[in-house]
């Protein structure tokens, strides 16, 4: 995935920086610093300090400060029967018909398959994007499910077990009977497998196809109350729960 953009910028005073960027007034951000909650690139900030927004890695009490006002960071909720690309050379419908233009080329964090719809990311971010999509760092999705019921307690038990498929073992890392009516059963479950339709593959393998699969959330970032074919930028919050859980590192491999 390309990286964003990494032209250096002009360096400002960082007080100015950080209130731009939303994190409070000049005055308070002093404050800020003065109190040493401010680290840059990995050092603690002193008050006089000049940064590059576009380039400098910013954080107050922990938490990462996005300053680079060319990043962009979007939710989308994806129809069914669209297609998880920025466009495609079949003439199908694509991300880009629904978040038109946007002034900067973004790309979508991982995938949804065509019948699937819910949550799914998108950015010009490109380091975030590949740590989030990389399967070592371990980010969980949150999917609902319609299967055929009745749904007989020992599926989700073997699911979280885990089962072989023909590329290899798979596991829920947990499974919620949400609803059951006649002979449908809807069900969350998360995982941090990120491998083509694993969540219909799982169950179809233990008896139970999935008729319809909606991913509502990756990580800390939520589908909540957004509408089909909406899109919305993630808030300041968001975006620093997604650096929290990918600064945390890969896992190490059991």
């Amino acid at each position: 995935m390309p990286s964003a953009e990494t032209e250096t910028g002009p360096e400002e005073r960082l007080q100015k920086v950080l209130a731009a960027a939303g994190v409070g007034s000049r005055r308070k951000c002093e404050e800020l610093i003065d109190a040493r909650r401010v680290r840059v690139d990995g050092k603690v900030a002193r008050l006089g300090d000049k940064v590059d927004a576009e380039t400098a890695e910013i954080y107050v009490d922990g938490q990462r400060v996005v300053v680079n006002n060319r990043l962009v960071y979007l939710a989308m909720n994806k129809p069914r029967g669209v297609v998880s690309t920025m466009s495609d050379e079949r003439d199908r419908e694509a991300l880009a018909d629904y978040v038109g233009n946007l002034g900067v080329r973004v790309y979508h964090v991982g995938r949804l398959d065509q019948d699937s719809e819910g949550l799914i990311l998108l950015m010009n971010d490109g380091s975030l994007a590949h740590k989030l999509m990389h399967p070592s760092y371990e980010v969980p999705k949150t999917y609902l499910a319609e299967v055929a019921g009745p749904l007989p307690r020992t599926v989700g038990r073997t699911l979280r077990a885990g089962i072989d498929l023909e590329d290899g073992p798979a596991r829920l890392d947990s499974f919620r009977l949400v609803d059951a009516i006649g002979n449908t059963a809807l069900v969350e479950v998360v995982l941090h497998e990120g491998r083509k339709h694993i969540v219909r593959r799982m169950f179809e393998e233990v008896g139970f196809p999935v008729s319809r699969l909606i991913r509502t959330a990756i990580g800390p970032i939520k589908l909540g109350d957004l509408r089909t074919g909406r899109h919305r930028r993630l808030n300041a919050g968001e975006i620093a729960a997604l650096f929290k859980i990918t600064d945390r590192g890969p896992r190490e491999p059991q």
